[in-house]
């Protein structure tokens, strides 16, 4: 999908004179297959133990991801022979809260050169000084202007566009263009340049339908990027690009490529994942009326309700991690230089810590998840998703009364191996 420069969405573009659609593209590299869905198999994985030999759901694909608000791949096949996958609570949050005895810098190989060296690679103390520089430009000052003056007036002139129609898919006119549109906007980019940066967001976050393309497109956007950084040193705007040149800690700043790398690893994070999060937060509510009620009566109940969304379905599953030596997971002796698959969606399903883990339900007893992972690494972009997450459903209850799923368009469901969101969310409103 790409914006056209009056902001109408166009759903197919042309690459070599092929007509593709980028959005079905990535949703099937990505796993989707229908209504189908890993949980039972996590469920059968538990009983066996919290951290079993092999890849388990995942020997098949291609792709694993990791977190840091900016998240990346890595292709398992290019990962060592030993592998091991945690499904329980306990051992996912021992294996990505222990940044002295897994590595995460398996990652470099293969996101290393379509992201740049990035923070999504890096072990500590690296990683702990690079994080204090990036996580300069998420300031709380910072996060309530861009509700403010940025997400809110740019979700509202989205559903502007279609709120006169009375029907719409929300996945495809909303939830997965309007987060792009956000990063285009905090980076200050001029607006007639946003359909060539949709297209190359695109193209890079679908490194595993076309590892070529992806590469040109980081190319692209480097090369893009490169003149704004320049223009940001020389004079400095009020956007993140200019934040990030202005960081300093310890004497230390982030270089030209260091920004690079951290602004291509934003789109997978900024646009993939809060689509995929927010997406599958309002399919949780709209089959779930009882509790939209709720929502729409009461808008102090949205923070408890995102949270619940992330637990019951996270927009990633799975987070690898290398074991740096010998090291005891839960019982479970994980040899040197083994991967470690941590099965996020597992945890956030495990039984023995929340009751009935595969139903959404927003007022279950609130206890922590691991959506936004664990550990140093944790989600460096968790308040910027739960933001926009925010803006777009007061945005939606607000503005469509008695939102509700169509019930012509057949049952919606939500589909993923390994990222998981709702292909379409067709509604009515009124």
């Amino acid at each position: 999908m790409t914006v056209a420069a009056d902001d109408e969405v166009v759903d197919d573009e042309v690459v070599d004179d092929e007509v593709i659609d980028p959005f079905e593209e990535f949703n099937r590299a990505m796993g989707a297959d229908g209504d189908a869905s890993p949980y039972p198999g996590f469920i059968d994985a538990r009983r066996l133990g919290p951290i079993l030999n092999g890849a388990g759901e995942f020997a098949a694909l291609d792709l694993a991801i990791s977190e840091e608000g900016a998240d990346g791949s890595t292709a398992l096949g290019a990962l060592a022979a030993d592998m091991f996958t945690a499904y329980s609570y306990e051992a996912v949050q021992a294996v990505l809260g222990d940044g002295v005895n897994f590595s995460s810098s398996g990652y470099s190989e293969f996101i290393g050169a379509v992201m740049g060296r990035s923070i999504l690679e890096m072990d500590e103390p690296e990683h702990r000084e690079y994080r204090g520089l990036i996580q300069q430009a998420f300031s709380r000052r910072s996060m309530e202007r861009w509700e403010e003056e940025l997400v809110g007036p740019l979700v509202n002139g989205m559903i502007d566009e279609f709120i006169d129609d009375g029907s719409v898919d929300l996945v495809r006119e909303l939830m997965f263009p309007f987060p792009v549109r956000v990063i285009a906007e905090l980076l200050g980019l001029p607006h007639e340049d946003l359909p060539e940066f949709h297209r190359l967001a695109v193209e890079l976050i679908g490194v595993s339908v076309d590892w070529d393309r992806a590469l040109a497109a980081s190319a692209s956007l480097k090369a893009y990027l490169a003149d704004i950084v320049a223009e940001r040193r020389r004079r400095p705007a009020d956007d993140m690009i200019s934040l990030l040149i202005a960081a300093e800690r310890d004497g230390q700043r982030l270089t030209d490529e260091d920004i690079f790398a951290f602004l291509r690893l934003l789109l997978p994070a900024g646009a993939e994942t809060t689509y995929r999060s927010s997406s599958n937060l309002l399919y949780g509510l709209l089959s779930n009326t009882g509790q939209l009620d709720a929502v729409r009566g009461d808008r102090s109940l949205l923070p408890q309700a995102i949270e619940e969304g992330i637990r019951w379905e996270p927009p990633l599953l799975i987070v690898v991690r290398t074991a740096v030596g010998d090291v005891d997971v839960c019982g479970v002796r994980i040899p040197a230089g083994s991967v470690v698959i941590t099965n996020m969606g597992s945890a956030n399903h495990d039984d023995t810590r929340w009751d009935r883990p595969e139903e959404f339900d927003i007022f279950r007893e609130r206890k922590p998840h691991i959506g936004f992972a664990h550990g140093p690494h944790m989600c460096l972009g968790m308040h910027l998703a739960r933001m926009e997450t925010t803006v777009v459903l007061e945005s939606l209850l607000d503005r469509l009364p008695n939102l509700r799923l169509d019930p012509a368009a057949g049952p919606a469901f939500i589909s993923g191996m390994t990222f998981r969101a709702p292909p379409a969310l067709d509604v009515l409103w009124g």
